[in-house]
């Protein structure tokens, strides 16, 4: 799990400008299937073992928006560029999914979207988590080079096939 407690602006000189013409909106259920097919897209470039279809995905998320948790969309005139799924607990936000659309990555579009979530969208007064594949390097490049650090580490043992 990678957290970020204190809130720096995430535009640092050195961050590419920002980009014009992205708008915000949160996801209702009729958003449910591109969030389905956003999030199967995440599941194969984070390399995550999660087998689910997209059907499978489009239930799940109209679950999690019915259940406690918000998305946000960011778009332009072309289209969906990002979006994040998360939920307020008692004392930390728990963003569960942060995706940028794979032709939109590396010209500043994500830290666009996640300082309006921190500056604009979210509560100010607690910490925000997220969890990070431990083999996905550019995800951990990203979390850490918009302030987050890393907190935890969870290891896991494969049940035994023989049995």
């Amino acid at each position: 799990m990678t957290e970020f407690t204190d809130r720096p602006s995430l535009n640092s000189p050195a961050s590419p400008l920002q980009y014009s013409g992205m708008r915000h909106r949160f996801a209702t259920s009729r958003d449910a299937d591109i969030l389905g097919e956003l999030n199967h897209q995440l599941i194969r470039d984070e390399g995550h073992r999660n087998r689910m279809s997209i059907p499978e995905l489009v239930a799940r998320i109209k679950d999690w928006l019915a259940n406690g948790y918000r998305a946000s969309i960011f778009e332009d005139d072309s289209g969906v560029l990002a979006y994040a799924l998360y939920r307020e607990e008692e004392d930390h936000l728990y963003l569960r999914q942060f995706f940028v659309v794979r032709h939109r990555r590396r010209n500043g579009v994500g830290r666009q979207c996640l300082e309006k979530l921190v500056t604009e969208i979210w509560s100010q007064d607690k910490r925000i988590t997220v969890d990070v594949l431990c083999h996905n390097q550019a995800g951990t490049a990203f979390w850490r080079a918009v302030g987050f650090s890393d907190y935890c580490l969870t290891l896991e043992k494969e049940a035994d096939k023989k049995h």
